[in-house]
């Protein structure tokens, strides 16, 4: 599936900013699974823009308005294809005690997902050694959104992930992460993975940048989970990066002089094509 994105971030200022400095993932990731065809940046007023690789892997875009501005646009624009790749055969989760050591970092706490009895919180039943581990995470997918509400209002992206299961309404990045903590509590490496979806007007979390979980299948790799939308990520679904939680890939954040207190608007627009 070939696919194109349009994402614009406008920053307004009420009094004149300076030295901005913003670090923006946008670029999409190339692997098997998706071929970025190409990628450019556009920045007005003019900037400095360098670029790097984070720990992740993650193609990092660093954006630097040196002069006084009181607006500024950053955007980002893609062509990318999506592969179908084949399904993995059945996985029992015992396979997974080889492999725990080598993804240390996708199996501990972290600030946006801290250490919990979340499998009980979240009301999930325990898998054993011999269940299938791609069928044991489709139910979790399963389960989390059956649970949970997707609504755009009720959470913000500092919303403790305990506070999400009291009142069982967020977003995408929501219910991410509280797969994270279900399946890192359960010995499963996992990642949260950000990035686009072509929805057609028919799936969830397709208005701005959209969150879902990568989970280590042994002898396959990481398979994606969405469950805002309660499905495998496939072709309509557009990576940019993973890391432990949001704030490893958050798209666009930074620092300025002055400026007084911004606005932010966001667009995100995905056209796909078989």
């Amino acid at each position: 599936m070939r696919c194109e994105i349009r994402h614009t971030t406008e920053y307004r200022y009420p009094v004149p900013a300076w030295d901005s400095f913003n670090q923006v993932r946008l670029h999409p990731s190339q692997e098997a699974r998706q071929s970025v065809r190409l990628f450019h940046l556009e920045v007005t007023p003019e900037a400095e823009v360098t670029s790097r690789k984070d720990y992740f892997g993650a193609i990092v875009h660093h954006v630097h308005v040196h002069e006084p501005h009181r607006h500024l646009v950053i955007e980002a624009q893609a062509i990318v294809d999506t592969h179908a790749l084949p399904d993995p055969g059945r996985t029992p989760l015992s396979t997974l005690r080889a492999e725990r050591r080598r993804h240390t970092e996708f199996l501990v706490a972290s600030p946006r997902v801290p250490a919990g009895d979340w499998p009980d919180i979240f009301g999930v039943t325990r898998p054993g050694p011999d269940d299938d581990l791609p069928e044991f995470l489709m139910s979790l997918t399963t389960h989390l959104y059956r649970r949970f509400t997707y609504d755009t209002g009720a959470t913000g992206v500092r919303t403790p992930l305990a506070e999400f299961a009291q009142h069982g309404r967020g977003v995408c990045q929501d219910f991410t992460h509280a797969m994270l903590g279900i399946t890192r509590q359960l010995g499963i490496p996992a990642r949260y993975v950000s990035g686009y979806l072509y929805s057609g007007g028919e799936m969830q979390g397709a208005e701005s940048t959209h969150a879902w979980v990568e989970a280590l299948i042994p002898g396959w790799g990481w398979l994606g989970y969405d469950p805002t939308n309660n499905c495998v990520a496939r072709e309509k679904h557009i990576k940019i990066g993973h890391g432990r939680e949001y704030s490893d890939i958050s798209p666009v954040r930074g620092t300025y002089y002055g400026g007084g207190k911004s606005e932010l608007d966001v667009a995100v627009h995905v056209y796909g094509e078989q």
